[in-house]
C-alpha cells in the first residue's frame, strides 16, 4: 500500500515509517526541511516539501496515496482541522488515520476504554471538534479511524526526556508532581507504530487509544528515570503550581490519573503490544 505520512520526521513518525517499510508499504512523507528530508529518505521514504498550511500539497499527496496518517502537531485545532479536511478529501473512500491522544479523558478514576467521557485539561481541549469533525466523514464515504496514544515512552523521548530526565540530571532529583500515586498509561513508541500499521484496516469511524495496558504510577516513573541516570532513589516532589511554573500547561497532564486497556484494539486489530515492562525500559535508559 502507498502511505503519505505527516510527522514523518519525528520521534512518533521515525517509527512509524520504519513499521510500514518493514510490513511492505511504500511511503512518502512530509517534510519542512532539508534536515527532515534527509531523515524520512534515511528511513525509506520518499520526502514530500511542505508543512501543514500547504493545504494543496497535503491534497495531492494524499489524493495519490493508497492511505494516510496524519501524526503532525499542529499549532492550533484550526490548523489541525485544515490539514485534516484537505487530506481527507484527497484520500476519499481510502484509509484516513488521524492521531489524538488520551488526555483527552482527564483522570479516568479506574480503568477505561475508549468509551470513557472526555474531561480534557486545557492543553488538548481543542481535539474534541476536530476529532468530532474529522469522524463524522464516516458517514459520508470516508474511512476516518482515530488513534489516541497515551504517554510514549522508549528512544528518543522528548517529553520524558525534557521533563523529568534532562532536569533530574541538572538538579541531582528527578520531579515528581504531588505524591506521583496518579498513575500513567504508557505504551512503547515502536508498538504505537505496530498501532498505526494496523489501523490501517480498521472500519470507519473507529476510535482506539493507544496504550500499553501497564499503568505504573508517575512516582514508580521518576524512580526508574531516576535509576537510569544513576541517581537511584533520588526523587523531589513539586507542588503543581511550581510543575506549572516549571513545566508550563503541560504539568496538568502528567498530573493526571489515567489507567486505560487496549482491548479494543486488541480484539478488533489482532495488535499485541510487545512491551510489558515500562519501569525496567525507563530504568534502563532505552
Amino acid at each position: 500500500m502507498k502511505v503519505f505520512l505527516t510527522g514523518g520526521s519525528g520521534y512518533i513518525g521515525k517509527a512509524v515509517i520504519a513499521a510500514l517499510i518493514g510490513h511492505g508499504h511504500s511511503v512518502e512523507a512530509l517534510t519542512r526541511s532539508e534536515r527532515a528530508m534527509r531523515t524520512v529518505s534515511s528511513l525509506g521514504a520518499v520526502p514530500v516539501h511542505g508543512g501543514l498550511g500547504d493545504l494543496g500539497v497535503l491534497n495531492t499527496a494524499a489524493a495519490r496515496a493508497e492511505a494516510v496518517i496524519h501524526l503532525a502537531q499542529a499549532d492550533t485545532g484550526d490548523e489541525d482541522l485544515a490539514a485534516a479536511t484537505a487530506m481527507q478529501d484527497g484520500i476519499g473512500t481510502g484509509p484516513y488515520v488521524h492521531t489524538g491522544g488520551s488526555w483527552v479523558y482527564g483522570d479516568t478514576d479506574g480503568v477505561v476504554d475508549e468509551t470513557a467521557p472526555w474531561n480534557p485539561p486545557a492543553l488538548v481541549a481543542w481535539r474534541k471538534p476536530v476529532e468530532d469533525a474529522v469522524l463524522g466523514r464516516s458517514g459520508r464515504g470516508g474511512r476516518p479511524v482515530v488513534v489516541r496514544p497515551g504517554l510514549l515512552y522508549g528512544g528518543d523521548n522528548r517529553l520524558i526526556d525534557s521533563f523529568y530526565t534532562i532536569p533530574g540530571r541538572q538538579a541531582g532529583a528527578v520531579p515528581c508532581i504531588g505524591d506521583g500515586a496518579n498513575h500513567w498509561a504508557l505504551l512503547h513508541v515502536e508498538d504505537l507504530a505496530e498501532l498505526y500499521d494496523a489501523a490501517l484496516r480498521a472500519q470507519a469511524g473507529s476510535q482506539y487509544v493507544g496504550v500499553g495496558g501497564v499503568n505504573p504510577t508517575a512516582r514508580d516513573c521518576s524512580l526508574a528515570v531516576a535509576r537510569s541516570i544513576g541517581l537511584d532513589g533520588k526523587v523531589a516532589s513539586l507542588t503543581l503550581e511550581r510543575a506549572r511554573a516549571r513545566m508550563g500547561p503541560v504539568a496538568d497532564a502528567f498530573v493526571l490519573d489515567q489507567q486505560l486497556t487496549p482491548a479494543r484494539a486488541q480484539a478488533e486489530l489482532g495488535w499485541q503490544p510487545r512491551f510489558t515492562d515500562p519501569l525496567g525500559v525507563l530504568a534502563r535508559g532505552e
